[in-house]
């Protein structure tokens, strides 16, 4: 394949769903959106730029749910992500913050739109977890197709796309990406996004490989560039030489045979080769991921992140809402189980309405199960709310960044009060639901014998654990290359930890990054960790990995490993003994 004279470009992003394609660029334009007027109006000329604005939600809903309608089979479980953008053309966040401003300043609804978007996004922008930096994605979106209308600009229709492309774009909403044709769009990039947005969930359930967060790179392609899309390694190749595309051809080709190999297995058992049996589960935020666990073959729900009901709000949602949504999630996933973490909001989660003071290290401040406690209120509607849908499916609990004995049982005696609320009320529900902490902190870790006592399991969040043990900023990149999951004294940490559990006899799993790393997985199944939860796309890898090792093997190299001393010997020894389960080579 000729690439002219042109120079070989290579542009790291962030992975959005794996795999390898070659092909031309498609740009996906967005013109008549960025250029928005701004101009004074008269007490007069109010009335009209309200109905203005209000046409153009009326006008952008109507064709979100001609969308909705003409949605393919293949996407009707993530239809919510759509339904979930329909709510938010009402939201008062957008709709009525916008009403407000047109009102108070005088200005015309185009500009009134912008400042209210710019608002929501500065609230966003200092929370670390891509999942919740998604969330704001999605009024982006939605506001972007009511500027559409108002300034006259119209969406380029994807779902009319009749050759075989690369669709290049700054950003691509779900609505859009619900319209791609598999026949012709073999991936995508866009500057803007991460993993855990919705465009990126739709991606990953169509099975096209696609790389986000590109910043303005995509500003320098052009229709019908030769490109390689690498989102395995999140990697955007243009102008590829003809020696990088023969290289790509055939790690493409290796890669989906080792997918297809380990699709078709994924839902075995993950049974080791001497007979070690492990639970491997996804983490999840939304009902339409339970889909994508399912498919992937996970054992269940070993995380279910509740922040997102909280957020892009200016109000905590009632007992019902939550009630409705938890039931959704066991449901769908009965009688598999289903972990419900508790809110954890404020440090890199804060929400614009709990009015707490601003906190000058918020990481070490007001947030998780310390926020839960002093706003009881708040807390006892997550719990009764959880209790309820517990009548519905295999509901486990989990409280996060659990720091001492105290916070346990201050924690648990809420829950009871609420079962004997509930009960009271005779309102349906489960008060024998399995109660768990999080492993996070590192005195959670010193009082582990304590805390085992207490609970029925442990759950090792290890991005927050490493990062609190370690005393590294993973966000800093003066010393994020520091943080490392190997570290020695990691590990020694980790073992006392199962070492506790078991003296305890409770189950211990772990539902950090570090579950789900090919890389550290013989450590883990050494540790005696028998429960693994991930990114659901992870699940097979790692399944296919559990039936290839020996347990009893892992457990005696493990030990060899607590004896090392600096985290390089630590990597060194795991890359020589099992590099080759790695199925490294087509990245």
């Amino acid at each position: 394949m000729p690439t002219g004279e042109k120079k070989e470009v290579i542009f790291q992003g962030i992975s959005g769903a794996p795999g390898i394609c070659i092909g031309k660029a498609y740009m996906v334009g967005r013109e008549g959106v960025d250029v928005i007027p701004q101009y004074t109006i008269s007490q007069d000329q109010k009335t009209r730029e309200i109905t203005r604005f209000k046409t153009a939600v009326r006008t952008a809903k109507n064709e979100l749910l001609e969308i909705i309608e003409a949605t393919p089979e293949a996407l009707k479980e993530h239809i919510q992500i759509l339904e979930t953008h329909l709510v938010l053309f009402k939201d008062k966040m957008l709709y009525g913050r916008t009403l407000e401003a047109i009102e108070r300043e005088n200005v015309n609804a185009e500009w009134a739109l912008k400042n209210v978007v710019a608002e929501v996004r500065a609230m966003f922008q200092d929370i670390e977890d891509p999942y919740l930096q998604g969330r704001s994605t999605d009024i982006v979106h939605v506001s972007d197709r009511i500027m559409r209308n108002l300034v006259g600009a119209k969406e380029e229709s994807i779902s009319s796309i009749s050759k075989r492309v690369i669709l290049v774009a700054s950003d691509i909403s779900p609505a859009q990406t619900s319209q791609i044709q598999l026949e012709w769009v073999m991936g995508f990039v866009t500057d803007h996004g991460g993993t855990a947005s919705h465009t990126s969930i739709i991606a990953r359930t169509l099975g096209i490989p696609c790389v986000l967060g590109l910043g303005d790179a995509t500003s320098s392609l052009h229709n019908d560039d030769i490109i390689i899309v690498d989102g395995i390694a999140g990697r955007v190749i243009v102008h590829p030489e003809d020696n990088t595309l023969l290289l790509y051809e055939e790690k493409k080709r290796r890669f989906e045979e080792h997918r297809a190999s380990i699709s078709r297995s994924s839902h075995l058992p993950a049974i080791s080769a001497d007979g070690m049996e492990f639970q491997v589960l996804g983490n999840i935020e939304l009902a339409e991921e339970v889909v994508s666990v399912r498919d992937h073959g996970g054992n269940g729900i070993g995380l279910l992140r509740t922040e997102f009901l909280y957020l892009s709000r200016n109000n905590f949602p009632g007992e019902t809402e939550l009630f409705e949504q938890y039931r959704e999630v066991l449901e769908l996933m009965a009688p598999a189980p289903v972990t419900f973490r508790t809110l954890d909001i404020n440090g890199d989660k804060a929400i614009s309405y709990t009015l707490t003071p601003e906190e000058a290290n918020p990481a070490l401040g007001l947030r998780a199960i310390r926020f839960c406690l002093k706003k009881k209120e708040v807390f006892k509607t997550q719990l009764r709310a959880i209790l309820r849908a517990a009548a519905y499916g295999n509901a486990q609990i989990m409280f996060p960044m659990i720091s001492c004995l105290e916070e346990v049982r201050e924690a648990r005696k809420l829950l009871r009060a609420c079962a004997k609320e509930l009960a009271g009320e005779e309102k349906r529900h489960n008060p024998e639901i399995p109660v768990g902490i999080m492993i996070e902190v590192p005195s959670a870790v010193v009082m582990a014998d304590v805390l085992a006592r207490e609970v029925d399991f442990f759950s090792i969040g290890t991005n927050d654990l490493v990062q609190y043990l370690l005393a590294i900023d993973r966000g800093n990149p003066q010393v994020a290359h520091l943080y490392n999951s190997l570290n020695p004294a990691v590990l020694r940490m980790l073992k006392r930890i199962v070492d506790e559990a078991d003296k305890a006899g409770i189950s211990v799993a772990m539902c950090g990054e570090m579950a789900g790393d090919p890389f550290h997985l013989p450590v883990l199944m050494g540790l005696g960790i028998r429960e693994l939860s991930m990114n659901p796309q992870s699940i097979p890898a790692i399944k296919d990995m559990i039936r290839n090792m020996e347990g009893h093997e892992c457990r005696l190299f493990t030990e060899s490993l607590l004896e090392k001393s600096q985290t390089q010997e630590v990597m060194d020894a795991i890359s020589l003994k099992y590099g080759k389960f790695m199925q490294t080579d087509f990245v």
